[in-house]
């Protein structure tokens, strides 16, 4: 087993360690790159979302209802909630004849109001919302269209009615709508669908257990494939990087200081799912605590082993190691990554 940790450190001292485990794939199958247990069964989480948004295209959904690039983006998205992304899940609802009340997300307010960004990684900490991002709620006004999953569940909305399926109960796991995204993951992991654990993701639709390797697997497929589904949804994220999280979130910095080379998105609990594209690799770990800001800078790591140039430390700095403020405001210790990938 070999070891990748994410250590907070405070006056020199090792305060808390945060466990990762990675799988690096390529789109034969074949392991290229491990930490811990790359067969670890974990929720993919949000990290699923370009998987769920597949049936979209390829069932002619997006066509019939002319989903624009950008719309497709905030369908894999977990957006900030800024003005520009809500209003474009607005716009794809209207479009569809539907009404906000048609979305089964719980509502929450935007959370571009209550990111903490990488200098603001204090002892308060917050909590890890479901989109995978620390935050802290001072109470507003919540709405679904908010909801960091809102262009996910516009987008499976499009699919039932594309389909003449029932709008009622889009979410729930015995749903077409589902059984159709999960048929989706399926493939692209290379996996039976009954290989593939459940359970009810934080915006209520359904989640997918597999192991770090087929979620990795799936990611360098979609980096390989030449399929015009997989293209599409490549590019609307790497060409709309800004939708797909959003200001000063990390899947949006690395998209942005790697255009066309790097996918990247967020799963809640400690999850990450990657893409180098121009190497068809896939990337997926997994924080075995569920630390959401580890999660970050573990990726930031293994892109670096990798040999992603130039490294995403000199990029993108802020998400290489983050300082932990007291109350103060005071840099009192950091959060940073030890250890390495070995290569197989």
């Amino acid at each position: 087993m070999t070891e990748l940790l994410v250590q907070s450190l405070r006056g020199g001292v090792v305060e808390s360690a945060h466990r990762v485990s990675a799988a690096v794939v390529d789109s034969s199958g074949r392991l290229k790159a491990k930490a811990g247990n790359p067969d670890l069964v974990t929720f993919a989480r949000s990290a699923a979302k370009p998987f769920q948004a597949l049936p979209l295209l390829e069932d002619g959904a997006a066509e019939r209802f002319g989903v624009r690039e950008d719309e497709l983006a905030l369908v894999c998205a977990s957006h900030s909630s800024e003005p520009e992304q809500v209003e474009l899940v607005r716009g794809l609802l209207t479009r569809l004849g539907l009404a906000e009340s048609d979305l089964a997300c719980g509502p929450h307010r935007p959370l571009s109001l209550d990111l903490a960004l990488p200098d603001d990684h204090s002892d308060l900490g917050g909590r890890t919302s479901d989109n995978g991002q620390r935050t802290t709620r001072v109470g507003n006004r919540a709405s679904r269209l908010s909801s960091n999953c809102s262009g996910k569940h516009t987008g499976m909305l499009a699919l039932a009615l594309h389909h003449g399926w029932p709008i009622a109960g889009y979410h729930q796991s015995a749903h077409p709508v589902q059984r159709r995204c999960k048929e989706s993951m399926a493939r692209w992991a290379r996996l039976s669908a009954d290989r593939i654990g459940e359970g009810v993701d934080g915006c209520g639709v359904v989640s997918f257990a597999l192991p770090l390797t087929s979620l990795a697997l799936a990611y360098a497929g979609l980096a390989a494939s030449q399929e015009p589904a997989p293209r599409k949804v490549v590019q609307a994220m790497t060409h709309r990087p800004d939708l797909v999280a959003g200001r000063a979130r990390p899947c949006t910095a690395l998209m942005q200081a790697y255009p066309g080379r790097v996918l990247a998105k967020v799963g809640a609990a400690g999850v990450y799912g990657a893409a180098l594209l121009d190497r068809g690799l896939g990337i997926c770990l997994k924080v075995e605590d569920g630390d959401t800001w580890a999660a970050v800078l573990a990726l930031w790591v293994i892109l670096e082993q990798l040999g992603l140039d130039p490294p995403p430390s000199q990029t993108q700095p802020h998400f290489a190691t983050l300082p932990v403020l007291n109350t103060r405001g005071e840099t009192v210790g950091s959060l940073q990554a030890t250890g390495k990938l070995t290569f197989v």
